[in-house]
């Protein structure tokens, strides 16, 4: 199985307000960055939105490693809350629904496609691809 890496970000102005996302896939000596923004949209939205549109780019079935500066994403997946609202008809644990749950629904299913490694980082610190997508996640906004 081949290997990619993602790093992706999103953002808004205001939460809510216009919003943006950005990602790089990294593939042997490939990168290709991406972007897109929507104009009445909330920062968890965006940050959701980077890792799909991220996936639907991999033509065919990989191992990914994806980086995200959003607790919110990655410990949906390494803490199971995902199997849980599913298992709970998409309520959370205080019985309320699910945020957003068209878009998790639809990454739960990507990642039936990929195995895909969710890895925490640390948002606006030194890691030169998170902060790539922060910067392409901005200028998404200013293009809207």
């Amino acid at each position: 199985m081949e290997k990619v890496t993602i790093y992706t970000d999103g953002a808004c102005s205001g939460n809510p307000g216009p919003g943006g996302w950005g990602a790089i896939l990294m593939y042997k000596d490939n990168k290709k960055e991406i972007s897109g923004g929507k104009k009445d949209t909330t920062n968890n939205i965006m940050e959701i939105t980077a890792v799909i549109e991220g996936l639907k780019m991999i033509k065919y079935p990989c191992e990914v490693d994806l980086y995200s500066d959003s607790a919110y994403v990655v410990n949906c997946f390494n803490q199971g809350w995902i199997y849980n609202w599913q298992k709970n008809n998409w309520k959370t644990a205080n019985k309320e629904p699910v945020k957003n749950k068209e878009l998790w629904e639809e990454l739960y299913k990507l990642t039936k496609v990929h195995k895909v490694n969710f890895i925490k980082v640390k948002g606006h610190s030194d890691n030169e691809f998170n902060n790539r997508c922060d910067e392409l996640a901005r200028q998404a906004i200013k293009e809207l």
